[in-house]
């Protein structure tokens, strides 16, 4: 767990309350350094009623009213103790995240332990969105949070805010936290499919050669394989639950090869050059062509599989 030391000058940082430490890759627990509070506008109001019971009570010399007074004051400050316990000692791990497209949601997962013997009830969490849930004793939850993937390269998770105002809501206990997860996030595909580029002394491996290799003569079934095509695949033998096969026919698309590169794509900027070259990966894959990627200092051979896949969408997003 993240135990760093703060000095007295970064204690009263103003950003702390609100944006968190600087972000950490461990389990974090909260602890009195990590939790702030402050009462609420009930609470405010409960301060103006035992002032005005005091005063009312001091002017007419009334010991009952003097009681009233002392008791809503006794369970205003037993409250600030109940509220900080409600978050006090969770414990909180941010999990993977899978990359995502531009203009996707980012969907972050984080797991919240309670470690004690009393349940905690009333909590929420807010990254962009706020989100209720409670725990029961010495118990986990798992959290789903969700964000917009701006734009592509390496998105870190935004400050994520634990609160209660747990028991009476004259309190609101809360704790901001900022991890070092991130999540890659693709350049966001091209709405517009345009036929496979030809290169120099290649023959045309456009949609219209593949689309034909589609009604080549059927030439039998395989297993599949990582990175078969999805329209390839034996889809009634799967329901009869004979297992999983690829239809194979006389001039498999597999066959091609293609060449993407940066050079040769349409586009009027650098980010509609990309989103172009993203929207022929993903064809490529889904049609179990090879392909290769060539972009200014690096190039791919061609090939295809997920892994593959996730090399060239990788290299995109980080151009």
């Amino acid at each position: 767990m993240d135990k760093a030391k703060l000095s007295f000058k970064q204690r009263l940082k103003l950003s702390r309350f609100f944006r968190g430490e600087p972000p950490f890759s461990g389990p974090v627990e909260l602890t009195q350094r990590r939790v702030f509070i402050l009462p609420t506008q009930r609470g405010l109001g409960m301060v103006f009623t035992i002032l005005l019971l005091l005063l009312i009570a001091f002017i007419y010399n009334n010991n009952l009213v003097y009681m009233l007074g002392f008791l809503l004051a006794s369970i205003f400050f037993v409250t600030i103790l109940h509220t900080f316990k409600a978050l006090a000692g969770l414990v909180v791990q941010a999990g993977f995240v899978q990359p995502v497209f531009a203009g996707e949601a980012v969907e972050f997962t984080l797991t919240v332990t309670n470690p004690g013997n009393q349940p905690r009830t009333a909590l929420t969490v807010t990254l962009e969105i706020e989100q209720s849930f409670t725990l029961d004793a010495d118990a986990c939850k798992t959290l789903r949070l969700q964000a917009a993937a701006r734009k592509r390269g390496w998105q870190l998770i935004d400050t994520v805010t634990f609160s209660s105002c747990y028991p009476l809501g004259a309190f609101r206990a809360w704790s901001p936290l900022r991890f070092d997860s991130k999540v890659l996030v693709y350049p966001k595909p091209s709405a517009f499919s345009l036929p496979f580029p030809v290169g120099e002394g290649q023959q045309p491996s456009g949609r219209r050669r593949i689309e034909r290799s589609g009604h080549d003569d059927f030439n039998g079934i395989r297993a599949y394989q990582s990175g078969d095509p999805l329209r390839q695949i034996h889809w009634k033998a799967y329901a009869k639950g004979q297992g999983l096969f690829s239809k194979q026919y006389a001039t498999d698309a597999g066959s091609l090869e293609l060449w993407l590169d940066y050079r040769n794509t349409p586009g009027a900027n650098v980010e509609d050059r990309l989103s172009q070259l993203c929207r022929w990966v993903i064809d490529a894959e889904n049609e179990g062509v090879r392909y290769g990627l060539q972009i200014p200092g690096k190039k791919i051979a061609p090939d295809c599989g997920m892994n593959h896949y996730a090399a060239c969408l990788e290299s995109l997003a980080l151009f």
